[in-house]
């Protein structure tokens, strides 16, 4: 099975387990029985869902996953994001922490002393140059576009 509509997020390449992450997913909301006539554009809105990242799967294929692990009124909720999803809109780094596994399995029984994670000094570089780059790229279409547009206007007219 290919999956050959997905768009390829790029800046989600530095995600490692250990990190705790916001993930903004875009969620459609249904349409309410009994309104037939009225065909109302379906509202989208975005939920944010912050946690631990205890797995990453399938590398940087267009079919890879990370699991997120937050605890909500003591009871553990896990979500599976596909990391090339149109849905996901942005994920964001949190914070990053020190880790000696791939996969942090072990902290679903965890508690206490044993379910905390050294905390690394983390400023998100990799994720501001992302977006340098993204301005950059920005920057340069508008330029091209200002020299198409005087190039246009500057050139002889045929009288």
């Amino acid at each position: 099975m290919t999956q050959e509509n997905t768009t390829l997020n790029e800046n989600i390449s530095n995600i490692k387990s250990g990190d705790t992450i916001k993930v903004y997913q875009i969620i459609k909301e249904a349409e309410k029985p009994g309104k037939k006539g009225k065909e109302d554009p379906k509202k989208e809105k975005i939920q944010v869902f912050e946690g631990l990242v205890l797995a990453r799967k399938h590398g940087k294929e267009p079919g890879s996953t990370i699991t997120v692990r937050k605890v909500i009124d003591g009871i553990g909720v896990e979500k599976i994001f596909p990391l090339h999803s149109p849905m996901i809109k942005k994920i964001e780094i949190v914070k990053r922490s020190k880790v000696r596994r791939a996969k942090l399995y072990y902290l679903r029984e965890a508690k206490g002393k044993r379910a905390r994670l050294k905390t690394l000094a983390f400023t998100p570089e990799k994720s501001k140059k992302i977006e340098k780059v993204e301005k950059i790229k920005e920057i340069k279409k508008e330029k091209t576009e200002v020299i198409e547009s005087t190039e246009k206007n500057t050139q002889p007219s045929e009288s």
